[in-house]
């Protein structure tokens, strides 16, 4: 079998087992991060030898890279800007000091039990200082998990990544990467600046344009003409990977452009459908979970045949700094004592950090290999102490699914309305004098077969229904029911 088919073929058989397995691992105890390990040992040399991806792969460059941009971009785009404007504080302390605390440290360690110089040190503390957003996302879900700290630990694995990235893409420059050496080894001064205008200038500026011109262009079409609910789903792939080109192609950060791009989605407040953002977010977490099975087949085992004295100390710093950190950062924060528990225990490392530590390795530093292999057992211990933890503090069985009834929106009237309402709930809402408008949003398909019509209710297309509501003239202030069965 070639090499493209191999690649295929594993892409085939992630998707399927991901599709399969999704309910039984969102019930169970059982990190997703395993499974997909051992699916890429089970397909890799060590096993069945159906495939083999190291450092020199094009498809491990290609998949990687591709994946830290869309979760870069829909970690942004799915942030809810209102809840971060209420917490500032909170998340001000987690990105702050509840970050580069823990990364300076990491980097500390590094640097005296490792024998690293402090670039390289610094690449390793920023890469595991990174929370994983896979791990955490079955956490995320779990009806055992309060409001506060769900919101807390969204807000952290959404937006760390873009406050530790700088520091690698700075140490990597230092240490000679991107092809941009001068005399002697080093880096001349002029092309430093100019990465680092690329770095901070241009990477953010092309990303904000995109997102801006992009998500003004589907709103001007989809109010004339409309825009079908599939496509406007796959309008978010290509805004991520649009603005990571545009910014490269400028000199500057694709990584960096393509989380500004998701920002400005986000900040601008647009009517989009769940698709934008259900897409992006399973299509990341699809391309997470195949770097996963890639990196399994040989390269994160490479963890093991680092173990010594020194390393496994040096892994114990990485895991236990956050929650090191965290619990006398978030002290007088106003969160209840176990909201404070779970959301500085509650800090996996894991893809986010080796897709940080591969940004040394493919711009050909010299010992990120090396250090990539630390960064992977750090990633195995964490994958068994937190997968545990995971369970031992969130135990009740089926806590991975979604209770959508424990969960809920604010009313404009301030009232918290549940995401899932019964008929009762929409009359006591009447009843207290807020406007409820009853929707029937079935596809079209289901619409048309049922005779049935909920009485009072209006029609709203799902694949058009942003401009249904306008053309009904729905208020803005109401509260929507929506019958979608």
């Amino acid at each position: 079998m070639s090499q493209f088919a191999t690649i295929v073929a594993l892409i085939g058989i992630v998707v399927i087992v991901a599709s399969l397995l999704s309910g039984v691992l969102e019930r169970s105890r059982i990190p997703i991060v395993a499974v997909f390990l051992g699916l890429g040992l089970l397909l890799g040399p060590w096993a069945l030898g159906f495939v083999d991806i190291g450092f020199g792969s094009p498809e491990l460059q290609a998949l990687s890279t591709m994946a830290l941009a869309l979760v870069l971009f829909s970690d942004a785009v799915t942030l809810d800007l209102p809840q971060i404007r209420l917490r500032r504080p909170l998340l001000l302390r987690i990105l702050g000091p509840g970050t580069l605390v823990p990364a300076a440290l990491i980097t500390v360690a590094a640097k005296f039990l490792l024998d690293l110089s402090w670039p390289a040190s610094a690449i390793l503390g920023a890469a595991l200082a990174s929370t994983d957003p896979v791990l955490l996302r079955a956490v995320l879900r779990s009806r055992s998990l309060p409001e506060t700290a769900r919101t807390a630990l969204r807000m952290e694995s959404g937006t760390n990544d873009i406050v530790l990235l700088p520091i690698v893409i700075v140490s990597v420059l230092l240490l000679g990467g991107s092809m941009h050496a001068g005399a002697g080894g080093g880096i001349a001064r002029n092309e430093l600046v100019r990465d680092l205008l690329g770095l901070f200038v241009l990477g953010p500026g092309a990303g904000g344009l995109i997102g801006w011109a992009g998500i003004i262009a589907l709103g001007w079409v989809r109010d004339r003409v409309g825009v079908r609910r599939d496509y406007e789903s796959l309008y978010a792939l290509g805004l991520a990977f649009t603005a990571f080109a545009a910014a490269e192609a400028m000199g500057g950060s694709g990584f960096v452009a393509a989380f500004a791009a998701g920002l400005l989605v986000a900040s601008q407040d647009v009517e989009l459908c769940d698709c934008f953002l259900e897409y992006g977010e399973a299509t990341a977490e699809m391309l997470l979970l195949l770097t996963f099975v890639a990196l399994g087949t040989t390269l994160i085992w490479t963890g093991l045949e680092v173990i010594s004295g020194r390393t496994l100390l040096f892994a114990l710093i990485a895991l236990a700094a956050r929650t090191v950190v965290l619990y006398p950062v978030l002290a007088g924060t106003g969160l209840s004592s176990r909201d404070h528990r779970l959301i500085a225990l509650l800090g996996p490392r894991g893809l986010s950090s080796l897709l940080l530590i591969l940004l040394a390795v493919f711009a050909g530093v010299p010992g990120a290999q090396h250090w990539f292999a630390i960064a992977s057992l750090v990633v195995l211990l964490s994958v068994v102490v937190h997968g545990s933890a995971i369970a031992v503090l969130l135990p009740s069985p089926g806590s991975s699914q979604v209770d959508v009834g424990s969960r809920a929106k604010v009313a404009p009237s301030g009232r918290e309305v549940p995401l899932r309402i019964t008929i009762d709930e929409v009359r006591a809402l009447q009843a207290e004098g807020e406007t409820v408008v009853v929707v029937d949003a079935r596809k079209e398909k289901s619409y048309q077969e049922d005779p049935r019509l909920l009485l009072g209710a209006v029609r709203v297309n799902p694949d058009d229904a942003v401009r249904d509501a306008r053309a009904l003239r729905l208020p803005r202030s109401a509260t929507l029911a929506t019958y979608c069965a």
